[in-house]
């Protein structure tokens, strides 16, 4: 990827508005479940609980919101996500200043805030579709791609040394105002978005709901790339929390070495963004979507091996940075192909289906796997994890066919 490569203006705000949120997001990650335990005296499975309502609830009320974008201008409903998310999560402070915070509040908070970011990551795929002609799109997805693994290298130390210093609560803060600025950022993208498909948006049918989902299924390109994200993506974040509960607990790592053995190998997550468009000029799109995909899969089985001391904080950290370095490169040639594959009046509802499926996938198989954790201790299960995860290659699409035109909405 080029840094010379000028996606114009408008992109520039766009990029600067997400860069602004995933900051404010890393910042605050982790801050409900801290403020649960310490303000609120939440044990562990209300701790749980808030999380999984949360994810699940927001994916739900998400559903009707795909179909309901689809046929309205983005950017203003792009604003209105940052602006609901900033409203709904300066409740928190104002609340625990006032004595009066609960876990309901967090809960619902919660809800407001995974409906809202799944909705603003469908409306911001289909917006950027409209900025951008198609030859521009990788090299959009690896910038994106790119600022994210920098928030998540900069952020959580950031937000660690603020609520150290003010509370956690001074996070929610920081993350609200990352939501105002993102919304100011998209204001300034200025220019002319194409109007919507025409439709009757008043009434919304009960099938437009599964809309999403039909289109995916469809398509030879888009379903198994749609089951192979989200069976790995969930395998991966199931077993995130027991491999915690193995090194910290197990293995007696201290806190900073756990930190230090995921927040290090972000870098490669860099390394990889800058590939990603290099190779796919190189090897074309379908070659490097199906070797990273591949080569993604492999790396987390040798969790299973970590032991004590520095062998094992070594072992984790060379897993990770390979995991991450072949991530880098899928992640934005999965969404390039993936938004191209895509008619631009399916877009909203597409990656709606897409990011509700990714959220439900990774709570079911989060419980799964933390019964089997119970019962089979944390190191089979992340093996088993491993496991599984080798054989989600064969989910890859076998073949890319030339991106589709739009088709006229039935």
């Amino acid at each position: 990827m080029g840094s010379g490569h000028r996606l114009g203006r408008p992109f520039g705000w766009l990029w600067g508005a997400y860069g602004t949120s995933a900051l404010g997001t890393w910042l605050a990650f982790g801050a409900f479940p801290l403020i649960a335990i310490q303000a609120l005296d939440a044990g562990p499975a209300e701790v749980a609980a808030l999380s999984a309502v949360g994810a699940a609830a927001g994916a739900a009320v998400a559903v009707p919101l795909g179909p309901w974008v689809e046929f309205r201008r983005k950017r203003p409903v792009l604003i209105a996500m940052d602006l609901v998310r900033c409203a709904a999560l300066l409740t928190v402070p104002a609340a625990y200043g006032l004595g009066v915070l609960t876990l309901l509040q967090l809960a619902l908070v919660s809800v407001l805030v995974a409906a809202s970011d799944i909705t603003f990551r469908a409306a911001s795929g289909a917006y950027l579709k409209t900025l951008l002609s198609a030859e521009d799109l990788l090299v959009a997805n690896a910038r994106f791609e790119s600022t994210a693994w920098t928030a998540t290298i900069v952020g959580p130390p950031l937000g660690g040394a603020l609520t150290g210093l003010l509370g956690p609560v001074a996070t929610v803060a920081a993350d609200a105002a990352s939501y105002l600025l993102s919304a100011l950022g998209l204001r300034m993208t200025g220019g002319k978005e194409p109007p919507p498909g025409h439709r009757d948006v008043v009434r919304l049918r009960a099938g437009d709901l599964l809309d999403g989902w039909r289109y995916i299924l469809a398509d030879a390109t888009l379903r198994p790339l749609f089951l192979n994200t989200a069976l790995f993506n969930g395998l991966v974040m199931a077993s995130s929390p027991l491999l915690a509960v193995l090194m910290l607990g197990e293995l007696g790592f201290a806190p900073w070495q756990y930190g230090l053995a995921f927040a290090a190998p972000s870098v490669a997550g860099l390394l990889g963004s800058g590939l990603a468009r290099p190779l796919v000029t190189r090897f074309g799109q379908h070659r490097v979507l199906a070797w990273s995909g591949t080569l993604r899969a492999l790396w987390p089985v040798g969790l299973t091996f970590v032991g004590p001391g520095t062998g094992g904080l070594l072992l984790v950290i060379g897993v990770e940075t390979g995991l991450i370095l072949c991530c880098g490169v899928f992640n934005p040639v999965s969404a390039t192909c993936r938004l191209e594959r895509t008619a631009a009046d399916r877009v909203v509802r597409a990656l709606s289906a897409w990011s509700v499926t990714a959220k439900a996938a990774t709570a079911l198989l989060t419980a799964a796997w933390g019964v089997l954790g119970s019962l089979a201790g944390p190191r089979t299960a992340v093996g088993l994890a491993g496991l599984f995860l080798l054989a989600t290659p064969l989910l890859m699409p076998r073949r890319t066919p030339s991106p589709v035109e739009a088709e006229p909405v039935r």
